[in-house]
């Protein structure tokens, strides 16, 4: 009661007064208006202006959905007969990052599961590393140092990094982006990215997106990511792909960019593989690129030399 009398008592109130000035609870809410005998001094600076894409498209994620599944539908083999392949290893746990020299090179890939990769040394042009693998097993040979190692394509030990870790499925699902299987569950939200900066351009450009996150009943109610599918809005091709393991945690992220029409299908010529967890990236520019061609058994074979040493992987 006391507080009803007071609030509508028609007395009028004094309020307190610190040094001549307003209490500063009494202040707060004009703090950037002050006048008079309170003076705040605000420090601005300038940062680069971002400007928001506002031409974009929108689709629902049916529609993404099946995007998905066309584009890897309408795709039977992949020829890319010239690429510039540079490989990244170490990272903050190593404490140093070794970029090796730029290879030469090409990628063949045939439905369901063939796939060839080839680098080329520098300048002479040999083979550096041949590796084949069919859905099951891979053969890689490394012939300047006699060497060649077989296994499983399944990773199924945590000793080995690096490069030594990599597997025929992380190119193939980076290559030919896999369809959201039967027994797999979705969920879209709407998001953006900022753009790299551009030479000579003090604005910077964000640019509207759409994430498509693909899950799996793990157990009873749980649900684990499998990957997430980052499309830009502007023309709602995927720019970034994420790999999560059982665990959750993020394994692979691949990068594409420079989508180019090869006759009536578009495909990224840039792609970028990274495996933080491994500490290695893989960047593959395509410089000629066939879709849909034959491709014969032979170019899925490789035989290892009597001579080399084999390590078989696990």
């Amino acid at each position: 009661m006391k507080l009803v009398h007071a609030l509508n008592s028609s007395t009028p109130r004094v309020l307190p007064r610190r040094h001549g000035c307003l209490s500063a609870s009494l202040l707060l809410p004009a703090v950037l208006g002050l006048s008079g005998c309170t003076r705040i001094l605000v420090r601005s600076h300038t940062v680069p202006k971002v400007t928001v894409i506002s031409t974009v498209h929108t689709a629902t994620v049916d529609q993404l959905v099946n995007s998905l599944a066309e584009r890897y539908q309408a795709i039977k083999t992949i020829s890319a007969s010239r690429v510039e392949i540079v490989a990244t290893t170490g990272g903050a746990h190593k404490g140093e990052i070794r970029q090796a020299p730029s290879f030469s090179g090409f990628i063949l890939l045939r439905k369901p599961e063939d796939l060839t990769v080839i680098m080329q040394l520098p300048v002479v042009g040999s083979v550096a590393m041949e590796m084949v693998a069919d859905g099951k097993n891979f053969k890689l040979v490394i012939p300047p140092r006699s060497r060649a190692f077989t296994g499983t394509e399944q990773r199924t030990t945590s000793s080995e990094h690096g490069l030594y870790s990599l597997r025929p499925p992380i190119i193939r699902d980076a290559m030919l982006i896999p369809p959201v299987q039967p027994d797999e569950y979705v969920a879209l939200t709407e998001g953006s990215r900022v753009l790299p900066a551009v030479p000579g351009q003090k604005e910077r450009l964000e640019e509207p997106d759409y994430n498509l996150t693909v899950l799996k009943i793990k157990s009873g109610h749980t649900l684990q990511r499998v990957r997430s599918l980052h499309f830009s809005r502007v023309d709602l091709k995927p720019y970034r792909q994420d790999v999560y393991d059982a665990e959750g945690r993020l394994v692979t992220a691949i990068l594409y960019s420079n989508w180019q029409k090869s006759g009536e299908n578009d495909f990224p010529l840039s792609l970028t593989i990274n495996r933080p967890l491994d500490e290695y990236s893989l960047k593959i520019d395509i410089l000629k690129l066939s879709l849909n061609q034959k491709l014969d058994d032979d170019q899925f074979a490789l035989e290892i030399p009597p001579t080399f040493a084999v390590k078989k992987m696990e």
